[in-house]
């Protein structure tokens, strides 16, 4: 739980963060998309870094469960029953 916590609150930080980066980059014109546009790609990248970062954390941790049920239970029960009440969905972010 203490991880999940960790990655929650570094991830409200993250999306917290465009406020503070909007509020001092300069907005640009017509001819020029100004600063604005490029920061919120750089952060739209930024998050999906982290969420990516952390659904490969995620999945390695199931993993490690899934070989410790393994040990203690029969293959099929953890394979059929319990893993995919555990994996997250396979999204793919462009």
């Amino acid at each position: 739980a203490l991880l999940l916590d960790e990655w929650r609150n570094d991830m409200n930080e993250e999306i917290g963060a465009i406020n503070n980066i909007l509020s001092t980059t300069p907005a640009g014109n017509r001819r020029d998309a100004g600063g604005k546009a490029q920061a919120v790609r750089m952060w739209i990248r930024s998050v999906l870094h982290k969420i990516i970062q952390y659904k490969v954390q995620h999945q390695n941790l199931l993993n490690e469960a899934a070989a410790t049920l393994q040990v203690a239970s029969p293959n099929d029960v953890v394979l059929e029953n319990v893993l995919p009440f555990l994996e997250l969905p396979s999204y793919t972010f462009e």
